[in-house]
């Protein structure tokens, strides 16, 4: 327990932990019973992403007090963090989801959960930064599987194991993985298997039913479900994630990470990645009811581009931000010379508070409604400069790295 008797607010990756005792989480008392919710209408949700040995359960997390430390002035779009592709795997497939398959509508949650379950995974891996248990689900029937960036991105050759819902084990390659989106893609060499079908997060509403699925805390099979509580929300991984996610009051634990969320059909909606706790003391940090997940229209993409390719492309305008401008919208600090933003012509001290008609609260909120699109999309910037107010079309860009 703190020593003030006050709470804490932790927000956590839920694959892996750390102790806030080791100096990795930065806290800020809060009143008991405070709520929580208006945190997050302009602040980012942060999430720690460092590994502990596999058998603690303890969780860090960064306090959410504001921006993430050291996103001033970064730029619309980060660059993400890519692996390329391994010699030793083959990828032949044009798309790996067509073999999806289709579920009886308007089931119960036990038909969901016996028809999903197959196709759900627990991931032990072995990486850079340590050892660590997340989740993960099959997307097509000869092996491959998706999964958060903070699961599996920095796994060691030969340092996952799949382990499949009827207790089967398989090891798993890393195909490539995506750290601006938190998602990476993992292959088994197996033929045959049970596939989740993928549904449209962009017809999700606030209050459908969904229900989670994965290995919180090494707890293989566990089902939870709950209804989607918020659309939209901004929520920054690191220094590098910036996830336009949606809430959920499904209990997501550690270990939940990149796991499905499914709606009441038993297609996947989103990737589970992320919640907020509050923790009164170290160690225990858990599911409140405020769970994040990377909704499935944006992670198809990323996964189909990690499979074909390795990599996957983010999408910018162009410009850097103010990310000190405390808003309402995001203020254009510079401008990069021939890119998007230029083209369009978006000039310094803009301030954009809109796109596609979409209200632009802060610099973060900004960013993820841009990866929350593909490069190539056309889309409309609303501008404010000085008194004026103008609607510039855009056409964005793929990340160079």
């Amino acid at each position: 327990m703190p020593t003030n008797g006050t709470n804490r607010l932790f927000v956590v990756s839920d694959g892996y932990m750390t102790s806030p005792d080791e100096g990795d989480a930065v806290s800020t008392p809060i009143p008991p019973f405070t709520p929580v919710e208006p945190t997050y209408q302009s602040q980012p949700v942060v999430i720690s992403e460092k590994k502990r040995n596999r058998s603690s359960l303890m969780f860090a997390g960064f306090i959410v007090t504001g921006l993430v430390a050291g996103a001033a002035g970064g730029a619309v779009g980060f660059v993400a963090a890519r692996q390329t592709l391994p010699a030793t795997t083959s990828v032949t497939a044009t798309s790996v989801f067509a073999d999806s398959p289709s579920l009886p509508a308007n089931g119960s949650i036990a038909d969901v959960a016996a028809a999903v379950q197959p196709a759900v995974v627990q991931l032990n891996v072995n990486g850079s930064e340590g050892e660590g248990t997340g989740s993960g689900f099959i997307i097509s029937s000869d092996g491959y599987i998706i999964t958060n960036n903070h699961v599996a991105g920095t796994a060691k050759e030969d340092g996952i194991d799949v382990l499949f819902a009827d207790g089967s084990q398989a090891k798993g390659k890393l195909v490539g993985a995506n750290a601006g989106y938190d998602l990476a893609v993992v292959k088994v060499d197996k033929t045959g298997l049970k596939t989740v079908p993928l549904g449209k997060s962009s017809t999700l509403r606030v209050g459908d039913s969904v229900i989670a699925l994965g290995s919180p805390l090494g707890l293989q099979g566990t089902v939870t479900s709950g209804i989607v509580s918020s659309l939209n929300r901004p929520v920054t991984a690191g220094d590098e994630s910036f996830i336009n996610a949606i809430q959920t009051d499904a209990a997501i634990n550690p270990g939940n990470s990149g796991g499905p969320l499914v709606n009441g059909n038993g297609a996947v909606v989103g990737v589970n990645s992320a919640i907020a706790s509050l923790a009164t003391g170290a160690g225990e940090a858990g599911s409140i009811g405020l769970g994040f997940s990377i909704p499935i229209d944006t992670a198809k993409r990323i996964a189909d581009e990690i499979i074909k390719t390795g990599s996957a492309a983010t999408p910018v305008i162009g410009v850097q931000l103010a990310m000190n401008f405390e808003g309402p919208g995001g203020k254009v600090s510079s401008v990069t010379k021939g890119g998007a933003a230029d083209r369009a012509g978006v000039q310094v001290g803009d301030v954009i508070s809109k796109i596609n008609g979409q209200l632009i609260s802060d610099g973060t909120q900004l960013i993820v409604t841009v990866r929350s699109f593909a490069p190539g999309d056309r889309v409309q910037l609303t501008i404010k400069r000085g008194d004026q107010i103008l609607t510039l079309p855009l056409n964005l860009t793929a990340s160079k790295s």
